[in-house]
């Protein structure tokens, strides 16, 4: 019988729970460790990714014939095999890793032509200016919210139309391109966000029992660990924004609106592959 790490773990998490949980108090305490862990489980991926970004900044040799930026696409690949190969993510979540690549680097070679942003490093596995690795980025976002669908067994209250959702979303990547040359109207689809998701709820599961979460909240939060961690990104100088050449600071708050609209493209196209199941 092949090793099951999922089972395993589910296993494990079980005989903590008989051992430790005696009551409300310890009860409170094991489920939130268990969300916890279940969002570290659900961003694996993503913190490889960023551990490798990192790592490399600070250790990656400088006269060496691979790039940084070409190591960091390369270990990409092999970390995405290697999970594949372990069956800590599904097929389903890697097609949804391949969705983001591809929607990830068209945006990254249009921002880049514009001077949203620049990578500052040399790299022979690259699209134009465009490192491979970046579309990795993308794809982290992705694996995330497919893998934390699954993980905490997403329910919906007021789930709204897929079909409202993908045109909202096709309106926010859209805008992403065209805000360069015509009138931004990124706050037109922050009112019509919160419209559609405003009364919508999402039931996640910690341990055993479903909690309630405002959709919007969690959707925010979602996107303000992004921005943390786009952060660290452009500290170990995977990428830089205007401002950044001369030396680090932190990433302008501005760019937590752009990661709150783009956690909605994100959610809408998990939610076409996952479908939203309501609270029963």
């Amino acid at each position: 019988m092949s090793f099951d790490p999922r089972r395993y773990l589910h296993q494990r998490r079980e005989l903590l729970r008989t051992r430790f949980v005696k009551g409300p108090v310890t009860l409170g305490l094991f489920e939130f460790i268990s969300f916890g862990v279940k969002q570290a489980w659900a961003c694996l991926f993503g913190g490889l990714m960023l551990a490798v970004i990192l790592f490399s900044y600070l250790f990656y040799p400088e006269n060496t014939s691979l790039h940084r930026y070409d190591f960091i696409t390369l270990v990409a690949i092999f970390i995405q095999a290697v999970l594949l190969l372990l069956r800590l993510e599904t097929w389903e979540e890697a097609k949804v890793i391949l969705v983001f690549h591809v929607v990830g680097t068209a945006m990254e070679l249009f921002k880049t032509q514009v001077g949203s942003w620049v990578y500052p490093e040399p790299a022979v596995l690259k699209i134009g200016n465009v490192p491979l690795f970046s579309g990795f980025m993308y794809a982290c976002v992705g694996s995330y919210i497919a893998r934390v669908w699954r993980i905490f067994d997403f329910q919906f209250t007021r789930f709204p139309p897929l079909q409202w959702q993908f045109i909202l979303a096709i309106a926010i990547y859209i805008n992403f391109f065209t805000h360069h040359y015509v009138t931004d109207i990124r706050y037109g689809l922050f009112i019509v966000c919160f419209a559609l998701y405003g009364l919508s709820v999402i039931w996640f599961k910690p341990d055993e029992k479903h909690r309630p979460m405002p959709l919007v909240l969690g959707l925010f939060l979602v996107a303000l660990f992004i921005w943390f961690a786009e952060n660290i990104g452009t500290f170990a100088r995977a990428w830089t924004y205007p401002g950044q050449e001369a030396g680090w600071q932190m990433v302008s708050l501005g760019k937590l609106g752009s990661w709150f609209l783009l956690m909605i493209i994100s959610f809408v196209l998990v939610a076409w592959i996952h479908q939203p199941i309501a609270k029963r």
